[in-house]
């Protein structure tokens, strides 16, 4: 692809984005957004109206003269779909470029019977969804999977995962080759569901996405953009090491990782050595709701030892929102009150005076809405628009 080419796709990409950010919705204001010419504007909507991606609906609403049209992204030729894949649960959703999901399901897997199996399901899932939305195949143009383990995003390959016995080497784009004429982006579920959380929260731009369940993982979004980092390691903390636990052995190797003291496994194991019976994050959320004594404290003690990791995380990125989710995210105070009070006391105030702490408005859906959002802005991107509209 020649230079020109590169500069006109990136030029349709910035006009996409702002339509779909609802920074500019009618043709004058991306004229006034971007300074182009009324005529190169013109070219821009039309080609992409005609290949599918822009609508021009009903009049906006205006004081005088006659109303212009509005632009949004369009419904009508292409969805994407968006997959999490946690230890023990898929969810699948067929959306519309916009977001709005058409078909949804979520049902419990072994995510270690291997990718073979898990992934064969997904497509299963894919097919059935784009039948009960009344979509055929042909309108599928992306797809973003989230994985709970390392991956090299360029390739979309998972890298030694410490849960996913099997999916080492995995390149999972290649189970979806040949079947839709849509690319398969892979990413860390973290990631993805940094991604969902952040699309519902317009007033966040620096965020930080904690999910606390069988281990621990962070997401991290700056200035709106998800940071990956040069090998796609970025938000690892789960292997941070917390002073004065190094005799706990993490599955990595090392030992003392806020893992393998405050993760939900970590806290079941707290608790069977207590005589309690526990056998994964799922019962440490039932018992502190029954009011268990000895559940509760261990949460607290959890939520203490976050909190020392994010305090120096806040230290160092800044957050405006720090937002904590997976399975022990519904506990909401029990676990949050700790976290919240050793951030305040370790951070400077410069960095706490507008942070918000909160649990997950998205809950359980954080990460198949995340990968819906990763595939829809692939296709708004200058590489997802030579997908769709080839070299102009």
């Amino acid at each position: 692809m020649n230079s020109a080419a590169r500069r006109r796709l990136a030029s349709l990409s910035e006009l996409a984005g702002l339509v779909a950010d609802g920074a500019a919705t009618t043709r004058s204001a991306i004229a006034g957004a971007t300074g182009l010419s009324r005529a190169a504007i013109a070219q821009r909507v039309d080609l992409l109206i005609e290949r599918g991606l822009l609508v021009e609906t009903d009049p906006a609403a205006t004081d005088r003269g006659r109303p212009p049209l509005t632009l949004d992204l369009s419904d009508a030729e292409i969805v994407v779909a968006g997959c999490d894949l946690g230890a023990t649960h898929s969810r699948v959703a067929v959306a519309t470029l916009s977001g709005r999901v058409l078909a949804e399901r979520a049902r419990a897997i072994d995510i270690n019977t291997g990718p073979d199996a898990v992934l064969a399901g997904v497509r299963t899932d894919l097919e059935e969804l784009l039948a009960a939305a009344g979509r055929p195949g042909t309108h599928l143009r992306a797809v973003g999977i989230g994985v709970p383990g390392p991956v090299e995003f360029a390739s979309g390959t998972v890298v030694r995962p410490p849960i996913m016995a099997g999916w080492d080497g995995c390149r999972v784009p290649s189970f979806f080759e040949g079947r839709y004429d849509a690319p398969v982006l892979v990413d860390n579920d973290v990631n993805t569901m940094a991604l969902g959380e952040y699309t519902h929260r317009r007033d966040s731009r620096h965020l930080l996405y904690v999910k606390v369940g069988t281990g621990i993982g962070c997401g991290v979004v700056s200035g709106g953009v998800l940071h990956r980092g040069a090998s796609g390691a970025a938000g690892d903390i789960g292997h941070i090491q917390l002073p004065g636990h190094e005799d706990v052995l993490c599955h990595c190797g090392n030992t003392g990782c806020v893992e393998a003291v405050a993760s939900g496994s970590a806290i079941a194991a707290a608790l069977r050595e207590q005589g309690i019976e526990a056998v994964g994050a799922g019962d440490v959320v039932r018992l502190v709701s029954e009011g268990q004594p000895a559940a509760r404290r261990q949460v607290r003690l959890a939520g203490q030892r976050i909190g020392e990791v994010l305090a120096s995380l806040v230290s160092f990125h800044n957050p405006d929102t720090i937002v904590i989710g997976g399975i022990l995210a519904q506990l909401h105070e029990d676990l949050l009150a700790d976290v919240r009070a050793v951030i305040y006391r370790r951070a400077l105030p410069l960095a706490t005076r507008s942070l918000a702490i909160e649990t997950s408005v998205l809950g359980e859906r954080a990460g198949v809405l995340g990968a819906v959002r990763l595939a829809a802005r692939h296709l708004l991107s200058a590489e997802g628009m030579a997908g769709i509209i080839g070299e102009v």
